[in-house]
């Protein structure tokens, strides 16, 4: 066994996924690990995913995996390989934490519980030897012949490589502040304007109270930027001013550097516009002494109506037996195309990943060692690499900790 002296001196610096999962991968009797973190706890970040649930991987092939990835998916094609999500299934199998997996091939831990994804890792990280440094924030990096010293409030750290892996900008309570940015700029990288990703977007038109509670279940929405279009199936919530839920958060990610965006939802996504016509016929001729406000219950969840009446211009006292052919057709136009007003994402504190970061054209994609400076290693979110929801950021985050241990040996 090596002495402590003989040993290669690895720090990394940001305990959130991508660090830990490197750092116990990496740690052996040749490689003596420091995992610095400005928190007081490790994962900080990790507790809120999944709202607080930790939507750990997606349970898919890596073909499905690379199409989930927004930024950058063939810089990650071999970090996937590398570590696939039935590699981070059989991980937390075997280390006290049994997973399950959800619609959409999302996969949780058994318990619901962030804090056992966590758990599996820190005491990994514990087992291995891993020496972990709590409230340890890094003021400056400097690099001296083949060393770089990491220097703290009061105390230098000294090592042979350095792995910066201090997430984005997003959630900056956890600790994500963009330091990485900055180091990442001290040694010529370039970084790709931070924007947010996987969060609610902004709408012009008026959310009423009761529609705070409501979740619109199996609806499309459709996105259009000029020659882009984008339809995305599934569930949709509203917030004042806003709208979010899966697709939403999937849609901001997609949308996040386009101009001149345009938002439709489909109400009726199952049916096409010939077979919705003939599903309000139907009903017509079952109610024909009622208006379109009982029509309209019959299709919509009841505080979705008067927002929908609203914004469309439906007159609801028309008796059905009246309605024209010309206003039902128009209805069946404003069910399946019903336009939101879009007026940006929100903040990028708000958003659950960053979308921008250190340029992938500057890293090496097998071993993230820096193409700049010699035994630099960027992985994580610091990294211009995001992902649509479902568990394929965190995914990201474990194979590129993965693959960079595994090439540093």
């Amino acid at each position: 066994m090596n002495s402590s002296s003989d040993k290669t001196k690895v720090i990394c610096i940001g305990a959130g996924a991508s660090g830990l999962f490197f750092a116990l991968n990496c740690a052996d009797e040749e490689h003596e690990v420091i995992l610095l973190d400005s928190n007081a706890k490790v994962g900080r970040k990790m507790y809120i995913s999944g709202k607080g649930r930790c939507n750990i991987t997606n349970d898919c092939d890596v073909k499905t995996f690379i199409n989930n990835i927004v930024s950058n998916p063939r810089f990650m094609y071999s970090a996937i390989n590398a570590f696939k999500p039935a590699d981070t299934i059989k991980f937390f199998n075997e280390h006290g934490c049994p997973l399950k997996t959800e619609r959409g091939e999302r996969v949780f831990p058994v318990s619901d519980k962030a804090s056992d994804i966590i758990d599996a890792l820190f005491f990994e990280c514990k087992r291995k030897g891993v020496d972990i440094r709590f409230e340890q924030t890094v003021e400056d990096i400097r690099k001296t012949e083949n060393r770089f010293i990491v220097s703290c409030k009061g105390k230098d750290y000294v090592c042979d490589k350095l792995v910066i892996a201090t997430g984005g900008v997003s959630y900056s309570s956890t600790g994500s502040t963009g330091d990485g940015y900055a180091f990442a700029k001290k040694f010529g990288h370039e970084v790709i304007e931070p924007r947010s990703a996987l969060c609610p977007i902004k709408v012009k038109e008026k959310i009423s109270h009761e529609m705070l509670k409501l979740t619109m279940r199996n609806v499309a929405l459709k996105i259009k930027a000029g020659k882009y279009k984008k339809e995305i199936f599934g569930d949709l919530e509203f917030l004042p001013g806003r709208i979010t839920g899966p697709i939403v958060l999937s849609a901001s990610s997609l949308i996040n550097r386009m101009k001149d965006v345009e938002l439709f939802l489909d109400l009726k996504p199952a049916l096409d516009e010939e077979k919705l016509d003939k599903r309000l016929l139907r009903e017509i001729e079952n109610g024909q002494n009622k208006d379109v406000l009982y029509l309209l219950s019959t299709l919509l969840p009841r505080q979705f109506i008067s927002f929908f009446t609203e914004n469309t211009g439906t007159d609801t006292r028309t008796v059905l037996n009246s309605l024209s052919r010309k206003e039902r057709m128009k209805l069946v136009q404003d069910l399946k195309h019903f336009k939101l007003t879009y007026e940006g994402l929100d903040d990028i504190d708000k958003g659950i990943v960053t979308s921008g970061g250190v340029s992938v054209k500057q890293i090496d994609p097998k071993t993230f060692e820096s193409k700049l400076c010699e035994g630099l290693y960027f992985i994580g979110e610091v990294i211009d690499v995001d992902c649509l929801t479902g568990g394929f950021n965190m995914q990201c985050a474990l194979s590129m900790g993965y693959s960079c241990a595994m090439n540093m040996k």
